[in-house]
């Protein structure tokens, strides 16, 4: 058998020169992503001292939950990944005015239909609450709390899922930045009123629904300027029957399940914790928040990046350098997904107790949130990998695929939530909300490791060489890494007991270590930034 031909330069140039920007994009949305999310660490922080896993908690994080399940499917979920491949496209092959006709096309036409959703949202809040939620209705008055503040909430969705169009057409253009900080107002606007709204109302709960209907319109009024720079400012103009529009519509239809079948996940996890008491639902959300710190700072910032690259080299027809960059973007998700994951499983206690212990939020809230975490840090992963692969079906404009799976994986979610969460109910375990938490990890896992076989099986990914080392590298280093997080280990009790600054630094100290110890010894076990296909200039 004849050795492979050597690269080219020209080739290997233009690999280079992807996987370097890429690079560099990813790490400007991972920058301005953890801000937002050092922020909403703060929120959540504001939201336990003050409400800690109460009613009203219970109460907001459905009215909230709500017109976010729906953002992911109209915004972050099946819009974007219907919208940026065919905004790709009439930026490569059409003149300006053809693509600055087009998103007023799409503006116009997706704010109408958005208008006409908000309405029956609010009208039809009680319905909407107790289809979601269940287990509220009752006299505990979560379920009239819920509706009230859905009534705000819901509008919400229209302000959003214009910002998300706007984010589109900017990432479309290479202008991430922006989109990517756009989330820390929502959560500027969320602790402002929670702090100085908050107290002054009758029912304090209510300030966080006023400010998710404020932080909305906040939100898409930034993004504007930045629109009218490039040139893509335009007025909305309702065009369904507009070529682009109706190509959009096809992608994003069946893409409404495959690209949120996590959101769906967790929605059918918090139906489920609404039947297993009061504060199961917050406790849950505490948990998730915490997961999706390293899932946002990395995951979804290296997919928002991604997708625009996948989309430009599928219309191109340069399939060879497509493959080189989902497989870049898959060892990436490896090399840092794992080592998370591990990391937040081991110090899940001492997270929950440094960040959240204080108020409202005891000694019992604590334990019980490291347990969900603990659950969900082993789905990081399939979270991960599941924000790279299913980019590299819509980039290809291709839905069909993730929508079957996301079925089969929707299904064995419902199906291990009743059994994981029944069985810890039956056996008296006091977190059987964890169990709900499990069965949502290993959907996402099931999720990930089917769309990986789609795309082998389609000659998208190929027999890349190096991943077997790479491999047993990241293995070595988690290991060390576990290894030197045992030893620095302190009982769940010293973290209730010292001080809120003694908690700090010896959590500090802990991933400090950690990820000296982790990315130590990789470099000791010859781990190079070429093998990852960046090349340093």
């Amino acid at each position: 058998m004849s050795a492979s031909p050597p690269e080219t330069p020209k080739r290997a140039a233009g690999q280079s020169a992807t996987a370097s920007g890429l690079l560099r994009s990813t790490s400007i949305v991972s920058a301005m992503t953890l801000l937002s999310r050092i922020l909403g660490l703060v929120r959540d922080v504001v939201f336990a001292r003050m409400f800690g896993a109460s009613l009203v908690m219970d109460a907001f994080l459905v009215a909230n939950r709500i017109p976010n399940m729906l953002r992911r499917f109209f915004a972050e979920g099946a819009f974007s990944q219907g919208f940026v491949p065919v905004m790709g496209r009439y930026r490569e092959q059409h003149t300006d005015g053809e693509a600055r006709e087009f998103a007023a096309a799409v503006a116009g036409t997706l704010g109408v239909v958005l208008f006409i959703v908000t309405a029956i949202g609010v009208v039809a809040a009680p319905v909407l609450v107790a289809v979601v939620a269940p287990g509220f209705v009752g006299d505990d008055g979560r379920f009239d709390l819920a509706a009230l503040m859905l009534r705000f909430t819901f509008p919400y969705l229209l302000f959003v899922s214009l910002t998300a169009f706007a984010g589109g057409v900017l990432n479309t253009y290479g202008r991430f930045a922006v989109p990517a900080f756009t989330p820390v107002l929502l959560n500027v606007v969320l602790i402002g009123f929670a702090v100085l709204l908050a107290p002054r109302l009758e029912q304090p709960g209510m300030a966080l629904a006023y400010a998710v209907l404020c932080a909305g319109i906040v939100q898409l009024l930034f993004q504007l300027p930045f629109l009218a720079r490039i040139r893509m400012l335009g007025w909305p103009r309702w065009r369904p029957g507009h070529a682009g529009v109706k190509r959009v519509l096809r992608l994003m239809l069946p893409a409404i399940f495959g690209s949120s079948v996590a959101q769906l996940n967790v929605l059918i996890g918090g139906i489920l914790a609404s039947l297993l008491g009061v504060g199961k639902i917050s406790l849950l959300y505490y948990a998730d928040r915490l997961m999706e710190f390293p899932l946002g700072l990395f995951g979804i910032a290296l997919a928002t990046v991604t997708l625009p690259y996948l989309s430009r080299q599928h219309a191109t027809g340069s399939h060879e350098e497509f493959s080189a960059t989902l497989d870049w973007s898959m060892r990436l998700v490896l090399l840092i997904a794992a080592p998370a994951a591990l990391g937040l499983a081991i110090l899940a206690g001492p997270l929950v107790a440094t960040i959240f212990f204080g108020g409202e939020f005891d000694a019992d809230d604590v334990a019980l949130t490291a347990l969900a975490l603990q659950a969900f840090a082993l789905g990081l992963i399939g979270f991960s990998y599941v924000k790279v692969l299913a980019p590299a079906f819509f980039a290809r404009e291709n839905t069909v695929t993730p929508v079957r799976i996301a079925l089969i994986a929707l299904g064995a979610n419902f199906v291990l939530s009743v059994v994981f969460s029944g069985y810890l109910t039956m056996t008296g375990h006091p977190a059987p909300h964890a169990g709900l938490a499990l069965a949502i990890s290993v959907a996402a896992l099931l999720n990930a490791g089917l769309l990986y076989v789609a795309l082998r099986r389609d000659g998208v990914i190929g027999n890349g060489s190096g991943w077997g080392l790479l491999g047993l590298r990241v293995l070595a280093a988690s290991l060390t890494m576990w290894g030197i997080l045992a030893l620095l280990d302190k009982p769940l009790s010293w973290w209730l007991d010292v001080s809120l600054a003694d908690r700090v630094w010896a959590l500090l100290v802990s991933i400090v270590a950690g990820v000296v110890v982790y990315f130590g010894t990789l470099v000791l076990l010859g781990t190079r930034p070429s093998q990852l296909g960046i090349r340093p200039h």
